[in-house]
């Protein structure tokens, strides 16, 4: 999949409604954690805590139901239907599967604003291919749901279950929660980008739903992949010799990876790495085309910049020694940015706060990397929640934990309904 390149920005502007309610400014220590007290004093908060507390066999049998769905990124429409039919068949409003496709259900509120929570429709290719491979669907076993993609859906069954039990519960949020499940993570944040587009205006918040709080990002990591592409003629190997797409792209390898960004550490996590080499198909036949990719992340906008100049310049050079065309195609943006006093914000100390109700200290981090970097890029604010789902993500034998599942789900329900407005 290819991307438009465009530079990182630096969000440093919020929206109206979520600067006056998320008030981004220092606060004591007290009131940043007096939305949750609030929550917890209501009966009707609590009644919802009661019915997740029931859910857990449903909760875990749905997540195996559509962890049996093969969804590498760009194929996850049968999951979106799936998880659609769920959202309706608990009583979300506004059900719809986007051409994205993103499966998006709704709680109407009344102020004409939105908290949005996200979890992940795709799977990584590998796990694709185990499910493909494997000899039956995920099956509950004790505390786990084992089987190939298990691991991320989590979160999606984690979500709806929150939901099932605030809609059980009467309560009545004043903003919309908006409950998405979006397509294409894993390549490119397609999914997200839609759904921000659809939100932005009254977008309250984002919540990027990875784990259950055991860590929480504020902040985005900006991602940049590249392709160098190198183009020659072609020959077999008794009448080839040179100019030599390999050699090219050996020389240009060799030369990134000497730039000083390659061997980088910093505490702005700027990194440089080249994964993926690609040429030729046989012995002995001189290819015409190859390429390799270019991994560059930082903190800073200016940094990232700097570095695909310098990448730029090594593919100019090299071109110009061999007598080869080499360019640079975009592969990949996964936008980056801080929002300043972030950290500080009712949304941020919530989520701690939920956190630490759950009997655990969360790690903090302004270096997150997934669907939330689409909107703290562009200004709203967001979080990321992280924690371990499970294990062997990826392999064969994967598997989920439904322990973490459901503490997923209520770190979500107590989400909406500390930051949700409204009542019981």
């Amino acid at each position: 999949m290819s991307a438009q390149w465009i530079p990182i920005r630096v969000a440093t502007c919020l929206g109206v409604g979520a600067a006056a309610v998320f008030g981004l400014g220092p606060r004591s220590a007290y009131a940043q954690s007096a939305e949750l007290d609030a929550a917890l004093d209501r009966p009707a908060v609590r009644a919802a805590l009661d019915h997740l507390d029931g859910a857990r066999d449903r909760t875990a049998a749905f997540l195996a139901e559509i962890g049996a769905i093969v969804s590498p990124s760009g194929e996850e429409l049968e999951r979106a239907r799936a998880v659609a039919a769920r959202m309706r068949e608990i009583g979300l409003d506004s059900v719809r599967i986007t051409d994205s496709p993103n499966a998006i259900g709704v709680i109407p509120g009344r102020s004409g604003r939105a908290l949005v929570f996200v979890s992940t429709l795709d799977d990584l290719a590998t796990v694709a291919e185990h499910q493909r491979a494997a000899a039956g669907p995920p099956v509950v076993d004790g505390d786990r749901v084992v089987g190939p993609g298990t691991n991320t859906s989590l979160t999606t069954a984690a979500l709806l279950a929150a939901a099932e039990a605030y809609l059980a519960a009467g309560i009545r949020p004043e903003h919309d929660l908006v409950f998405a499940s979006v397509a294409e993570e894993e390549t490119g944040l397609k999914g997200m980008k839609s759904l921000y587009d659809g939100y932005r205006e009254r977008a309250e918040a984002f919540v990027d739903v990875l784990g259950d709080g055991h860590s929480i990002s504020y902040g985005a990591l900006g991602i940049h992949w590249w392709r160098v592409v190198a183009e020659g003629p072609p020959g077999h190997t008794l009448s080839g010799g040179m100019p030599n797409v390999n050699q090219a792209l050996g020389r240009a390898v060799d030369r990134v990876l000497s730039l000083p960004a390659a061997s980088s550490t910093d505490d702005r996590r700027t990194r440089l790495n080249v994964a993926m080499i690609q040429s030729g198909a046989v012995f002995n036949h001189k290819p015409d085309s190859g390429w390799f990719s270019v991994d560059i992340r930082s903190m800073d906008a200016a940094t990232i910049t700097s570095i695909e100049a310098a990448v730029a310049a090594v593919a100019s050079d090299v071109a110009e020694e061999t007598g080869l065309e080499l360019r640079l195609e975009p592969f990949q943006r996964t936008p980056g940015g801080t929002i300043p006093g972030a950290i500080q914000s009712p949304l941020v100390r919530t989520a701690q706060a939920i956190s630490r109700h759950l009997g655990y200290e969360p790690s903090m981090s302004e270096s997150g990397s997934s669907n939330m970097n689409v909107a703290v890029a562009a200004g709203t604010p967001a979080i990321g929640l992280g924690g371990s789902r499970g294990g062997d993500r990826g392999l064969a034998t994967e598997w989920a934990d439904i322990d973490g599942m459901m503490r997923t789900a209520t770190q979500v329900l107590l989400l909406a309904s500390a930051l949700g407005g409204g009542g019981g």
